[in-house]
């Protein structure tokens, strides 16, 4: 017997809540990793993986709090959950994807320091330094979600009823050029003129080493293997993270230029694109950070809670590697 419509119809929303689930639960486990990770080895608590400690709360906040309503959204098509929770939702989304960002950036920031002006990276980049930059990473992103949201200033001069079962983000001109030159393009712009500078700061360090004595050469060579690696690995990650986020944030200027006539299923992908970048960090840290690896095999098979690992434990050799 042929399957009909309806039937067609709840079998692929299964089919995507199953795939969207499995999403939802690669972003928790592994941004919380990253955190177990960082907050128990010693020897990955520096002023970098500060900032990726507090990017992987963020994404790990979008997994808990953010992806499972969208989910149900998506599958369902409605809004059950009242209008209240609607603009509570969509603030927590903007704010959580807008802190991601600004970590990336900061993370840019950090990196320039570190490769092209070595000699002043500890005082740029001290303890204090650190968390003013993560505390701006989170406030700024909440003054432009909550406050605009929660009182509908981002739908000023918007005409367009949206009926009480349905969340919708919709935002008027002003507003989707202000947030997104805000939350995206600058930040953006920052960061490729940050990796810029840093690949032609590695590229003129390496000519330099060249006239120097044996010794004082390959110490620098490997201090700026090791700064370059880093560098290399979390140029990827925001290479990534714009890729994802690139999309949702075009679309989001040109919509309302257009009388809003974006499809849903557009909205639907170019934001789950989004969100699936949330779930994608803890597995490139794992691939292109050795450390990294090590601490997350340590967690997941339970090796921190056997005698001998200790949270001053060095992560970079194996005990093969070492004898």
């Amino acid at each position: 017997m042929c399957m009909t419509k309806i039937e067609k119809i709840h079998r692929k929303g299964f089919t995507t809540m199953r795939y969207l689930r499995i999403g939802i639960v690669c972003t928790v486990v592994g941004n919380f990793l990253v955190v177990l990770s960082i907050s128990y080895f010693k020897q990955l608590q520096s002023p970098t993986n500060s900032f990726v400690l507090s990017l992987a709360v963020a994404d790990c906040l979008v997994g808990l709090l953010v992806m499972p309503f969208s989910m149900i959204r998506t599958v369902e098509g409605c809004w059950y959950f009242g209008s209240l929770f609607c603009k509570f939702h969509s603030s927590l989304d903007v704010m959580l994807c807008t802190a991601s960002i600004f970590h990336l950036s900061c993370i840019a920031f950090d990196r320039y320091y570190a490769v092209c002006n070595p000699l002043v990276y500890s005082l740029k980049m001290s303890n204090s330094n650190v968390a003013m930059l993560i505390a701006i990473c989170w406030t700024v992103p909440m003054l432009i979600s909550f406050g605009p949201i929660m009182l509908d200033l981002h739908i000023a001069n918007v005409d367009i009823l949206i009926p009480s079962d349905l969340c919708v983000f919709l935002v008027s001109r002003v507003y989707a050029v202000m947030a997104s030159l805000v939350a995206f393009y600058l930040p953006m712009a920052v960061m490729l003129v940050a990796y810029w500078k840093i690949y032609k700061a590695a590229k003129r360090q390496s000519k330099q080493i060249m006239g120097k004595d044996s010794s004082k050469k390959k110490r620098h060579r490997n201090t700026m293997k090791r700064e370059g690696k880093a560098a290399k690995t979390l140029g990827i990650i925001m290479g990534v993270f714009l890729i994802f986020w690139m999309p949702f944030f075009t679309v989001n200027i040109v919509d309302p230029f257009i009388e809003y006539s974006t499809e849903v299923v557009v909205w639907d992908v170019f934001l789950w694109l989004g969100y699936i970048n949330s779930s994608l960090n803890p597995f490139l840290y794992g691939f292109f950070n050795h450390c990294f690896r090590r601490a997350f095999i340590m967690f997941i098979s339970c090796r921190v809670c056997l005698p001998g690992i200790s949270p001053g434990m060095e992560l970079s050799h194996s005990k093969k590697e070492k004898n």
